[in-house]
């Protein structure tokens, strides 16, 4: 959620930045009208309460003193007035609620660095990686026995099984078998270790109340593409960062904590909802998979920092699984809700000739954090919200088609990364189920 008080100290500086995702500047007027409103109305209330107060005495006084006439008198305006007071805050209570609505209707500032654009044509290319591109090596020069499509691979190894998984639970959840599914689980311990140097390990629940999922801002805006348990009041979480965000919900941390860092893996969720038609072949669009997620609250001048560190790791594991990749800074129209400064990591997949996301680095300022209500007290003694930074180090199926495709070998098998092997017995190739 943005601030309130710096939209009502600086109007013109906040419209113009969400203008460059897209917000009129209307939605944003009326927001200023509503706040105008509801703090006239507090007032209100609040005095004709203290009248009501001061009457209430005047009763008393009046009864103790036998003056019934004016103990009446002064009950009857006391009933006038609490009448008032009741419409006053009700009429507070409305204007309150539609102002929360349009607050978590808002998306993030844009951080001033990130590109001009309202879609993903605005994104900007950073940079590439490939192995041996800092020896001077070319763009690889896929041979046509990588250019194979994942799904085509897996079905011929015997790894992936998109039929038994769309018999047991619908189109768009994969089923990996064997040792396509034992490379699903070296990865994910390979990433974990990978982190474990400064990351808490978390396994956190897989579902989360709405307030949880309030917190991150993937409610309301993204209520379409969550699953909802609504017997239980739950949902399914769309990934770690709705669970860390909200570890010290509601709580004031102390500044000498700062930064803390976890890690988690879990299934994520996600029902695709706007994504009909599109990438619906093999795993590149799932419903459910796996992720590893960083996650950090931070003092405000540790953001930097850490965004690089989540960026680093990040690009990190995709050089040591020797898979070719790109860095895109996301224009301000192609932020998420609740992201001020994003980066998103695409591998190059030969077999379906393109670049896949598999993760996306993000700072949030403080955005999330006001939702959650997660504090740190300053030096003075005051309190001030945390900023957050979080990042996929990595996302699963993709990856895994990409290596996959990038492996495979003119006899059909597919050679796994060295960094692997220790997470599969030391195998470093896959071949055709027996």
């Amino acid at each position: 959620m943005i601030d309130l008080a710096q939209l009502r100290r600086e109007p013109t500086v906040v419209k113009a930045a969400l203008l460059r995702r897209g917000v009129p500047a209307e939605t944003l007027d009326e927001i200023v009208a509503l706040d105008v409103e509801h703090r006239q109305l507090l007032q209100e209330a609040e005095s004709l309460r203290a009248e009501v107060k001061t009457l209430s005495r005047a009763v008393g006084e009046a009864k103790r003193a036998g003056d019934a006439a004016r103990a009446d008198e002064a009950a009857a305006r006391s009933r006038a007035i609490g009448d008032a007071e009741r419409d006053a805050t009700a009429r507070t209570e409305t204007v309150a609620a539609r102002l929360r609505e349009l607050l978590l209707s808002l998306p993030n500032l844009p951080a001033p660095e990130a590109p001009d654009g309202l879609d993903e044509t605005g994104n900007v290319e950073l940079r590439q990686w490939w192995v041996g591109m800092d020896e001077g090596a070319p763009f690889p020069d896929y041979a046509d026995y990588q250019r194979v499509p994942h799904w085509e691979v897996g079905a011929a190894l015997g790894i992936l099984d998109l039929e038994a998984g769309a018999k047991l639970a619908g189109s768009m959840f994969p089923l990996f078998r064997g040792d396509g599914s034992r490379l699903i689980r070296a990865l994910s311990a390979f990433a974990l270790d990978r982190h474990r140097d400064a990351y808490e390990e978390i396994r956190p629940p897989t579902f989360a109340l709405t307030e949880t999922m309030m917190s991150t801002g993937h409610l309301p805006k993204s209520m379409d593409d969550m699953y909802a348990i609504e017997r239980d009041g739950l949902w399914a979480i769309p990934t770690a960062e709705v669970p860390l965000t909200s570890m010290r919900r509601g709580e004031i941390l102390d500044a000498s904590e700062l930064p803390i860092r976890m890690t988690a893996l879990t299934a994520c969720f996600r029902r695709e909802a706007g994504a009909a038609g599109r990438d619906t072949r093999g795993v590149l669009r799932v419903h459910e998979f796996d992720k590893v997620e960083l996650f950090n609250y931070l003092l405000p001048e540790q953001a930097d920092e850490a965004f690089a560190d989540v960026l680093a790791r990040a690009e990190g594991l995709l050089r040591a699984l020797g898979l070719t990749y790109r860095v895109l800074d996301l224009c301000a129209g192609d932020l998420g809700t609740s992201s001020a400064r994003t980066f998103d990591l695409e591998v190059y997949a030969p077999g379906v000739e393109r670049w896949l996301e598999v993760s996306s680095v993000s700072w949030f300022r403080d955005f999330q954090a006001r939702r959650a209500n997660v504090r740190y007290r300053t030096e003075s003694g005051e309190t001030a919200f945390v900023h957050t930074v979080n990042g996929s180090a990595l996302a699963w199926p993709r990856i895994w088609a990409a290596l996959i495709e990038t492996g495979r070998r003119a006899d059909g098998s597919v050679e796994l990364p060295e960094v692997l092997a220790p997470y599969l017995g030391g195998q470093r190739v896959i071949t055709a189920r027996a």
